[in-house]
Protein backbone atom coordinates (compact mmCIF):
# COMPACT_ATOMS: atom_id res chain seq x y z
CA UNK A 1 0.00 0.00 0.00
CA UNK A 2 1.43 3.05 -1.16
CA UNK A 3 2.08 5.98 1.99
CA UNK A 4 -0.39 8.65 2.18
CA UNK A 5 -1.04 10.98 -0.31
CA UNK A 6 1.20 8.96 -3.22
CA UNK A 7 0.09 6.49 -5.59
CA UNK A 8 1.12 3.52 -7.21
CA UNK A 9 2.80 5.38 -10.48
CA UNK A 10 4.24 8.24 -8.40
CA UNK A 11 6.34 5.50 -6.56
CA UNK A 12 7.41 4.01 -9.06
CA UNK A 13 8.56 7.34 -10.88
CA UNK A 14 10.29 8.06 -7.61
CA UNK A 15 12.08 4.70 -7.75
CA UNK A 16 12.92 5.85 -11.64
CA UNK A 17 14.67 9.08 -10.45
CA UNK A 18 16.76 7.37 -8.12
CA UNK A 19 17.72 4.57 -10.53
CA UNK A 20 18.20 6.95 -12.86
CA UNK A 21 20.10 9.44 -10.34
CA UNK A 22 22.63 6.39 -9.28
CA UNK A 23 23.47 6.66 -12.89
CA UNK A 24 24.50 9.89 -13.31
CA UNK A 25 25.25 10.64 -9.94
CA UNK A 26 28.35 7.74 -10.58
CA UNK A 27 29.11 9.38 -13.63
CA UNK A 28 29.60 13.08 -12.44
CA UNK A 29 29.42 13.00 -8.75
CA UNK A 30 26.73 14.97 -6.48
CA UNK A 31 28.57 18.33 -7.65
CA UNK A 32 28.87 17.49 -11.21
CA UNK A 33 25.65 16.16 -12.02
CA UNK A 34 22.26 17.96 -12.79
CA UNK A 35 18.47 17.52 -11.56
CA UNK A 36 17.79 18.61 -15.41
CA UNK A 37 20.50 15.31 -16.20
CA UNK A 38 18.38 13.05 -13.73
CA UNK A 39 14.89 14.13 -15.29
CA UNK A 40 16.19 13.64 -18.45
CA UNK A 41 17.11 9.95 -17.95
CA UNK A 42 14.37 9.25 -15.80
CA UNK A 43 12.23 10.30 -18.93
CA UNK A 44 10.46 13.22 -16.65
CA UNK A 45 10.19 16.66 -17.08
CA UNK A 46 12.33 18.51 -14.44
CA UNK A 47 9.34 20.32 -12.95
CA UNK A 48 7.63 16.70 -12.15
CA UNK A 49 11.05 15.75 -10.61
CA UNK A 50 10.75 18.26 -8.15
CA UNK A 51 7.29 17.73 -7.29
CA UNK A 52 8.51 13.63 -6.35
CA UNK A 53 11.53 15.18 -4.53
CA UNK A 54 12.19 18.48 -3.16
CA UNK A 55 16.00 18.86 -4.16
CA UNK A 56 19.12 17.66 -5.56
CA UNK A 57 20.15 16.45 -1.75
CA UNK A 58 16.92 14.19 -1.28
CA UNK A 59 17.53 12.57 -4.72
CA UNK A 60 20.94 11.91 -3.61
CA UNK A 61 20.05 10.45 -0.65
CA UNK A 62 17.29 8.32 -1.83
CA UNK A 63 19.87 7.13 -3.96
CA UNK A 64 22.04 6.11 -0.85
CA UNK A 65 19.86 4.36 0.76
CA UNK A 66 18.59 2.50 -2.24
CA UNK A 67 22.46 1.05 -3.03
CA UNK A 68 22.25 0.34 0.63
CA UNK A 69 19.19 -1.68 -0.03
CA UNK A 70 20.91 -3.84 -2.83
CA UNK A 71 24.11 -4.17 -0.39
CA UNK A 72 22.28 -5.35 2.44
CA UNK A 73 20.36 -7.78 0.38
CA UNK A 74 22.92 -9.17 -1.27
CA UNK A 75 24.99 -9.31 2.24
CA UNK A 76 22.08 -11.12 4.14
CA UNK A 77 21.48 -13.46 1.45
CA UNK A 78 25.70 -14.45 1.82
CA UNK A 79 26.95 -17.78 3.44
CA UNK A 80 28.71 -17.05 6.38
CA UNK A 81 31.96 -16.92 5.92
CA UNK A 82 34.30 -13.87 4.91
CA UNK A 83 34.62 -15.20 1.28
CA UNK A 84 30.71 -15.37 0.74
CA UNK A 85 30.41 -12.29 2.11
CA UNK A 86 33.16 -11.25 -0.41
CA UNK A 87 31.53 -12.87 -3.51
CA UNK A 88 27.64 -11.41 -2.14
CA UNK A 89 29.45 -8.20 -2.66
CA UNK A 90 31.31 -8.65 -5.96
CA UNK A 91 28.17 -9.25 -7.42
CA UNK A 92 26.83 -6.09 -6.56
CA UNK A 93 30.18 -3.89 -7.42
CA UNK A 94 30.21 -5.95 -10.91
CA UNK A 95 27.89 -3.01 -11.96
CA UNK A 96 30.31 -0.03 -12.31
CA UNK A 97 27.85 2.33 -11.72
CA UNK A 98 26.99 1.38 -9.14
CA UNK A 99 30.41 1.07 -8.02
CA UNK A 100 30.89 4.66 -8.88
CA UNK A 101 27.99 6.01 -6.71
CA UNK A 102 29.54 4.28 -3.74
CA UNK A 103 32.42 6.14 -4.08
CA UNK A 104 31.07 9.55 -4.90
CA UNK A 105 29.11 9.29 -2.24
CA UNK A 106 32.21 8.94 0.15
CA UNK A 107 33.42 12.50 -1.92
CA UNK A 108 29.85 14.19 -1.12
CA UNK A 109 29.97 13.67 2.43
CA UNK A 110 30.54 17.65 2.99
CA UNK A 111 26.77 17.92 2.57
CA UNK A 112 25.60 17.24 6.20
CA UNK A 113 22.41 15.43 5.10
CA UNK A 114 24.40 13.07 2.66
CA UNK A 115 26.78 12.63 5.45
CA UNK A 116 24.15 11.41 7.91
CA UNK A 117 22.89 8.57 4.41
CA UNK A 118 26.24 7.58 4.15
CA UNK A 119 26.83 7.19 7.68
CA UNK A 120 23.31 5.15 8.28
CA UNK A 121 24.49 3.14 5.54
CA UNK A 122 27.55 1.59 6.67
CA UNK A 123 26.21 1.35 10.14
CA UNK A 124 23.46 -0.97 8.64
CA UNK A 125 26.71 -2.72 6.43
CA UNK A 126 28.74 -3.10 9.30
CA UNK A 127 25.59 -4.69 11.21
CA UNK A 128 25.14 -6.63 8.51
CA UNK A 129 28.41 -8.19 8.17
CA UNK A 130 28.98 -8.32 11.74
CA UNK A 131 26.19 -10.56 12.11
CA UNK A 132 27.23 -12.85 9.69
CA UNK A 133 31.03 -13.04 11.04
CA UNK A 134 29.99 -13.64 15.08
CA UNK A 135 30.67 -10.23 16.22
CA UNK A 136 34.39 -10.73 15.45
CA UNK A 137 35.38 -7.03 15.15
CA UNK A 138 38.79 -8.09 13.16
CA UNK A 139 37.14 -10.15 11.15
CA UNK A 140 34.64 -7.30 10.40
CA UNK A 141 37.41 -4.75 9.68
CA UNK A 142 39.18 -7.13 7.70
CA UNK A 143 36.10 -7.75 5.68
CA UNK A 144 35.59 -3.87 5.00
CA UNK A 145 39.88 -3.45 3.99
CA UNK A 146 39.45 -5.59 1.70
CA UNK A 147 36.23 -4.55 0.26
CA UNK A 148 37.76 -1.14 -0.54
CA UNK A 149 40.57 -2.73 -2.00
CA UNK A 150 38.10 -4.44 -4.31
CA UNK A 151 36.73 -1.19 -5.13
CA UNK A 152 40.29 0.11 -6.07
CA UNK A 153 41.06 -3.37 -7.98
CA UNK A 154 37.66 -3.25 -9.67
CA UNK A 155 37.24 0.89 -11.26
CA UNK A 156 40.71 0.36 -12.20
CA UNK A 157 40.05 -3.21 -14.05
CA UNK A 158 43.64 -3.80 -12.64
CA UNK A 159 42.69 -7.50 -13.62
CA UNK A 160 43.50 -7.16 -16.91
CA UNK A 161 47.06 -5.32 -16.11
CA UNK A 162 49.77 -7.71 -16.81
CA UNK A 163 52.33 -5.57 -14.20
CA UNK A 164 53.42 -6.46 -10.88
CA UNK A 165 52.41 -3.82 -9.18
CA UNK A 166 48.67 -4.53 -10.48
CA UNK A 167 48.49 -8.49 -10.22
CA UNK A 168 50.02 -7.90 -6.05
CA UNK A 169 46.62 -5.65 -5.42
CA UNK A 170 44.42 -7.85 -8.01
CA UNK A 171 44.91 -11.17 -5.97
CA UNK A 172 42.20 -10.91 -3.43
Amino acid sequence: MPAAGTTVKSDQRRQGVVDAAVRCFARKGFYGTTTHEIAERAGISQPYLYRLFANKQTIFVAAVEHVGGLLTEALSTADTTAKALQDAYGTIIEDGDILRFLMQANCATDEPLIRDAVRACYARQVAVVDKLLDGDDEAVRRWFAVGMLANVTTVLDLAEIDEPWAKTLANI
